[in-house]
């Protein structure tokens, strides 16, 4: 079991904070037992801000029960402009000792308040993403993300990518599946890549923003046909520009990227979770061909389809 510590800063974000808690309290190993043991860690009484109020949090774990987790989360929080010399301290101790240290929002401050952003690709909010490019110009600053994974130092966009950031976190761990039982628990979507564009000036999606669901089920269960944008329009009923509208209103994005994003899922999975042949593997997911999936799967995250299982893969289903 995974030792996880979410440092409890000054007033900190409620969302962030209960964010940074619940995805890892969540998750569970295929026999059932927790995948992580989760300490909500800092001073005796912490101010905690949600919203326009403030109210104070007791802490159980003093902040440096984090000098024993395998991971450490630091959520944002008003106080990040201007950080307690002690966290800073924890974050950097962990870093140090090869411990994994995630940010969430503008928990990105402490981080490179520590010096561990130096030289890396970050993220934070969209909003302060200048404010934190002038502060830290050693950083190299994308807003445009929802999360970046630069291995043992991770950092995300504002609060709803800190649940992105957390479930990839999960599925490091402990692979596809672990992670997609822990996201249905919460109810929220199974993963959005990293890569995707954060939601900066986005209208909020109508009401009926599940009427795509059948849909979405369809093309997960038929994969393998060489879809078409034509195809998914005549079986959802609608028009082709009516379903571009609506995904584009509802999920952020175009049908076939949508598409295509599922299929780089299931490879993914079946590189995790199986042995198949790597040209199996393209043929199943829909690829058709190991070019095709290679091509794809190098732009999408990041690397080959074989470095991908050897990093992620069960040894106990990896060919040799």
């Amino acid at each position: 079991m995974r030792v996880v510590a979410v440092l409890v800063i000054d007033s900190v974000n409620a969302f962030d904070l209960v964010t940074g808690g619940q995805v890892f309290a969540a998750a569970r190993l295929p026999d059932g037992a927790p995948g992580y043991a989760v300490r909500m860690c800092g001073e005796p009484a912490m101010a905690l801000a949600s919203g326009q109020d403030c109210f104070t949090l007791q802490t159980i774990w003093p902040l440096d029960a984090a000098d024993e987790a395998d991971v450490v989360i630091v959520p944002g929080g008003a106080s990040v402009f201007d950080p307690d010399i002690r966290v800073v301290e924890t974050v950097r101790r962990a870093a140090a000792r090869g411990a994994v240290v995630a940010s969430i929002c503008t928990g990105a401050y402490v981080l490179a308040a520590a010096g561990l952003l130096d030289g890396l690709r970050a993220t934070t909010h969209w909003l302060l993403a200048d404010d934190f490019a002038g502060r830290y110009p050693r950083v190299e600053v994308d807003p445009a993300v929802l999360f970046i994974d630069n291995g043992n130092i991770l950092t995300s966009a504002g609060m709803a990518a800190g649940l992105d950031l957390c479930l990839h976190l999960v599925r490091r761990d402990y692979g596809s599946a672990v992670a997609a039982d822990t996201a249905r628990f919460l109810v929220v979507p199974l993963q959005r890549d990293g890569g995707q564009a954060q939601f900066i000036v986005r209208p909020a999606p109508p009401q009926d923003a599940t009427a795509l669901q059948p849909l979405l089920t369809w093309i997960e269960q038929h994969l393998t046909r060489p879809l078409t944008l034509a195809d998914l329009a005549q079986h959802s009923g609608l028009s082709v520009r009516t379903l571009q509208r609506r995904f584009e209103t509802q999920l952020g994005t175009t049908p076939l990227n949508w598409l295509l994003n599922a299929r780089i899922r299931h490879a993914r999975q079946l590189l995790e979770t199986t042995d198949l042949p790597i040209d199996r593997v393209a043929e199943q997911s829909g690829f058709g061909s190991v070019a095709s999936l290679r091509h794809h799967f190098a732009h999408l995250v990041g690397t080959a389809p074989r470095n991908y299982r050897k990093t992620f893969g069960d040894p106990a289903t990896m060919l040799e």
